[in-house]
């Protein structure tokens, strides 16, 4: 079995969406501060990190969209843990007919559009992105996929304030992981997905380590 990271490193100063605030990572205790408190040769280091919820690859919960919606403390590990997984490539505007004749149900459905590519850019977070459509979304939902990332900086088309793609997923009990990465060294079908979140009551959206176990 091979495991492939999926997931973007989180640093100081990194922007993961424009507008929103990078995370800042430090020191609660340094090692050299610690000293004093142990015995002579003996340190350690306690961090701290300070940041929003949609920071590097996450993962959405029905709170982030719904007031009265399941939270990261609500999350069961059937819905982010060892998913079969479909990868569905394209580009643009992902609407039903990219899944028309794909087996989905009960899986992790990734959308690899390469736009991974651009991290780290201005490019990354063009209006202009990949994304899934309303329709392709309710189509998924009504095929009961477990789960549903995007290697994009938002499943949704944020030409506008709607997000047909969150409503209609995250209505369903859908999670929703953003910003993936490295899509490109997993087949079609074989691998199983896993994205698990800590458990915070009261937080809709965390970051994941995110990967996919793939058979050798």
């Amino acid at each position: 079995m091979r495991l492939l990271d999926l997931s973007h490193v989180l640093e100081p100063g990194m922007v993961t969406y424009p507008g929103l605030p990078s995370p800042d990572i430090a020191d609660h205790l340094s090692y050299d501060d610690s000293r004093a408190h142990y015995a002579e040769g003996t340190e350690f280091t306690i961090g701290r990190i300070s940041m929003v919820g949609n920071t590097g690859t996450y993962l959405d919960t029905p709170a982030h969209r719904f007031r009265d919606g399941d939270d990261l403390g609500a999350l069961p590990l059937e819905r982010c843990a060892l998913l079969p997984t479909v990868v569905v490539d394209g580009d643009g505007a992902l609407g039903a007919d990219a899944f028309a004749d794909l087996e989905v149900e009960g899986c992790a459905v990734l959308l690899r559009t390469g736009w991974d590519r651009h991290w780290g850019t201005d490019r990354y977070g063009d209006p202009e992105h990949p994304h899934l459509t309303g329709a392709g979304a309710e189509h998924l939902a009504a095929r009961g996929v477990t789960l549903v990332g995007i290697d994009s900086v938002n499943i949704d088309d944020t030409r506008t304030g709607e997000r047909p793609a969150h409503t209609a997923l995250l209505a369903a009990d859908i999670p929703v992981v953003e910003h993936l990465t490295g899509l490109h060294a997993l087949p079609a079908t074989g691998a199983r997905f896993t994205a698990v979140p800590v458990a915070v009551r009261g937080l809709a959206t965390f970051p994941v380590r995110a990967f996919a176990t793939v058979d050798w």
